[in-house]
């Protein structure tokens, strides 16, 4: 027999009990915060919200939080259902129980980053739920709306403001500098020559020449990772501070000469550009385009589609056998060609568009994950709740809605809805 009292938690019994359909109870003080992690359902995802060394600094919360997993949520990034019990986690064989039972739904995806698999989870957030992840919260409008009819208390990461205070909650940032690392490799892997040069007996080898477009996170450490394995590496972005970073890496700086004052928003990301400045930008960057063996594109406007900054006559400029690593495809990608998730040749030239690039280093990309979304969460915990505090940047910057409203002026904006009403805290 399936017996419980959810799916609203009731606060004023003094135990709380959830018996799942396996026979297993759960028992929790009417204090206990719990936190609920799903196995993540896109297909290939590989990640998990929390790791097992995450749990403790959340059990050192006043009162102690509880960490409901579901079953095998953390095998595909190496943590096995054992390593949660003993860090002191449940785990729960039905996923039903974990939305059921939680306060709080820690996700690496939430269903805006995950519409179609997602969307078999909707139903089962409950009224008054936190739920916290990335959510494409400017691109998947009609996931918004279909979430926020849920009535939850919905944070999406992407949007955490990029100031000192919130470094350690940064998880956009994290994964970027795991995907500049893999951008790299992956080129590495497929370039018919290696990077360093070298010299031997046969004579000497010379460096492969990489050039790296977009001097973000992603793209320093793109940048950083090309320089270890001995390229020669040549960086660009738009924004006038990024030079110092590039030459900082011991890379030379691509000078295209052109105004980009207002590049860069007050929250630290690039900000799209009119067709003008591309079109010139193209122009300008052809020759370094054509010069590289391996041409690294990073540049994305969240919110928007990628620019198109190579293209296809730029690509056939390239010598055969050379390579482009487009890491911007899931946003349409920064090459004319480039086809997401896809590999294609054209006048001998390779053009790839991986995807979820992040989850191919599931260990480390659920390490850092894990860390930004525990510290973040413990920044909302006080007094044994999650209190939205909307004075506070980071609370406010990342809060997309409540009590049954969408509430972050950026995403209201790109759904074409009025400024906000002042919001109360609670």
């Amino acid at each position: 027999m399936y017996n419980t009292i959810f799916p609203a938690r009731q606060e004023s019994c003094a135990i709380l009990q959830g018996l799942s359909l396996t026979g297993r109870v759960f028992i929790y003080s009417k204090n206990d915060m719990i936190v609920g992690v799903p196995k993540e359902s896109l297909a290939g995802e590989k990640r998990v919200a929390l790791i097992p060394a995450a749990i403790t600094a959340l059990k050192k919360a006043e009162p102690e939080v509880t960490v409901l997993m579901e079953s095998g949520a953390g095998t595909g990034a190496g943590h096995p259902d054992a390593a949660y019990v003993e860090a002191g986690a449940k785990v729960a064989d039905d996923r039903d129980d974990v939305f059921a039972q939680a306060d709080v739904i820690l996700q690496v995806r939430t269903p805006g980053a995950n519409p179609e698999a997602g969307a078999l989870d909707l139903s089962r957030y409950r009224p008054g739920q936190v739920v916290i992840g990335f959510s494409d919260s400017l691109t998947k409008q009609k996931v918004v709306e279909r979430l926020v009819e849920r009535n939850v208390t919905w944070f999406a990461l992407e949007l955490m403001p990029r100031i000192t205070r919130a470094q350690s909650m940064d998880a956009l940032s994290a994964m970027a500098t795991l995907e500049g690392y893999k951008a790299v490799l992956l080129a590495a892997t497929r370039l018919p020559r290696m990077f360093p040069m070298m010299m031997t007996a046969a004579g000497t080898l010379t460096p492969a020449r990489v050039f790296v477009i977009g001097a973000g996170v992603m793209g320093l450490q793109a940048i950083a990772t090309a320089r270890r394995l001995g390229a020669v590496v040549l960086g660009y972005d738009i924004r006038p501070a990024a030079k110092e970073q590039v030459l900082s890496l011991g890379a030379k700086f691509a000078e295209l000469k052109l105004e980009a004052a207002e590049a860069e928003d007050k929250g630290g990301y690039a900000k799209a550009m009119d067709e003008e400045f591309y079109a010139k930008q193209r122009e300008m960057m052809a020759r370094w385009v054509a010069d590289s063996d391996v041409v690294i594109t990073t540049a994305a406007v969240p919110g928007g589609r990628a620019p198109v900054l190579v293209s296809a006559e730029m690509v056939r400029g390239m010598a055969p056998g050379s390579l482009i690593v487009d890491m911007a495809a899931e946003r349409g990608g920064n090459c004319e060609l480039t086809k997401p998730g896809e590999e294609l040749q054209e006048n001998g030239v390779t053009v790839l568009g991986p995807l979820n690039v992040a989850s191919t280093v599931p260990f480390h990309a659920s390490q850092m994950y894990a860390k930004n979304i525990s510290t973040f969460l413990l920044h909302l915990i006080k007094d044994g709740n999650v209190q939205v505090n909307l004075d506070d940047e980071i609370t406010s910057g990342t809060l997309v809605a409540r009590d049954g409203s969408i509430v972050h002026p950026r995403v209201r904006e790109v759904m074409g809805l009025a400024a906000p009403e002042k919001q109360e805290n609670a």
